[in-house]
């Protein structure tokens, strides 16, 4: 007799119960449970089962178990799955180009040009000839132990999704910071974004698109990272102080000449820094993705798992090391120059 046999008895759904009822031989861990007396009923109140799906399935066997709810949601996104690879896969083609194409242009592109272009790069936006010159060390080392390649697969992945979650997490920052309503719709799914284990955001994704196709590791990178360049921009336009806003009023500016002349300049400063964290976090996910196709240094990370390779293991994570600390001084180095431009 199990625990809860009576709730269903008192309910009258014993007929009903037993409709399930099967003449199939015990497995083996039914025959086991059996065998240890776990079914009998609880000897006192402090052994008992809390009434769980699967505990009054022990009761009832019409009930539904808990493998037949995540069974049904397997089975609930399998039957639209076609219909949303219809909707989806000509929006996210173009991710695939853009992270193939810069890929491509990364790889096949000689060092002596890809380095030299890098460095004006940091040069241009920090002004720092010692930061120049940190970067150029940082990069010969990763190309002196031949990690040159994997470490520049990492750089183009990280520039195309960086790059897109600016352009698609600014405007959406811009619309939160001019409605209340939007920011209330906008910020539990924020939330969600941002608490949810990066592993998961693999999970439907796997199923949506194919392991081959880039855009499957690209779109889990920019669902991950683009959070913080959402709420820093909305932030930083919202923590412009009223006094400004009423001087442009007085001088009749439109709300679009308040937004791009007032506005963004000074939120500027939050904006990079929801900038700077978005490239963290793209790097973050990057590694991560490297258990569905992605290449770089995420690659030998999970080689050196896979094969118990402790050295190879060590040198990629810190290459990723390496790669942070270059792209985290170069957009803080950025934003310096930002604050110290607004000082004047």
């Amino acid at each position: 007799m199990a625990t809860y046999d009576f709730l269903f008895s008192s309910l009258g759904l014993e007929d009903w119960c037993a409709e399930d009822t099967s003449n199939a031989p015990l497995s083996m861990a039914e025959l086991l449970k059996k065998t240890r007396g776990t079914d009998a009923e609880p000897d006192s109140l402090w052994e008992l089962p809390f009434p769980s799906m699967d505990a009054l399935n022990e009761s009832c066997a019409s009930f539904p178990q808990s493998r037949d709810l995540t069974k049904g949601l397997e089975e609930g996104f399998l039957a639209v799955k076609d219909n949303m690879s219809i909707v989806l896969d000509p929006l996210t083609q173009p991710l695939s180009w853009f992270l193939d194409g810069a890929l491509y242009g990364m790889l096949n592109t000689p060092w002596w040009i890809v380095i030299p272009i890098l460095l004006a790069v940091v040069f241009v936006v920090s002004k720092s000839w010692k930061l120049v010159v940190f970067v150029a060390i940082s990069l010969a080392l990763l190309a002196f132990i031949d990690y040159y390649e994997y470490a520049m697969q990492t750089l183009a992945i990280i520039f195309v999704c960086a790059f897109l979650c600016v352009v698609l997490g600014v405007p959406i920052g811009i619309a939160m910071s001019r409605s209340d309503m939007m920011q209330r719709l906008t910020i539990p799914v924020l939330d969600m974004l941002q608490t949810l284990p990066p592993f998961v955001y693999l999970i439907p994704l796997i199923f949506l698109f194919s392991v081959t196709e880039s855009k499957l590791y690209g779109i889990a990178i920019i669902l991950y990272a683009i959070v913080p360049v959402i709420r820093l921009t909305n932030l930083g336009i919202r923590l412009v102080d009223k006094d400004v806003i009423e001087a442009a009023d007085a001088f009749g500016m439109t709300s679009r000449q308040k937004l791009y002349k007032v506005q963004i300049p000074l939120a500027l400063p939050n904006i990079m820094a929801g900038v700077n964290q978005t490239i963290m976090m793209s790097l973050a996910m990057v590694v991560i993705a490297s258990l569905v196709s992605a290449p770089g240094l995420g690659v030998l990370v999970l080689q050196g798992i896979r094969n118990l390779e402790l050295g190879v293991g060590l040198v990629a994570g810190l290459g990723i090391v390496i790669l942070a600390v270059i792209l985290d001084r170069v957009t803080k180095a950025s934003l310096a120059r930002i604050n110290a431009s607004q000082k004047q």
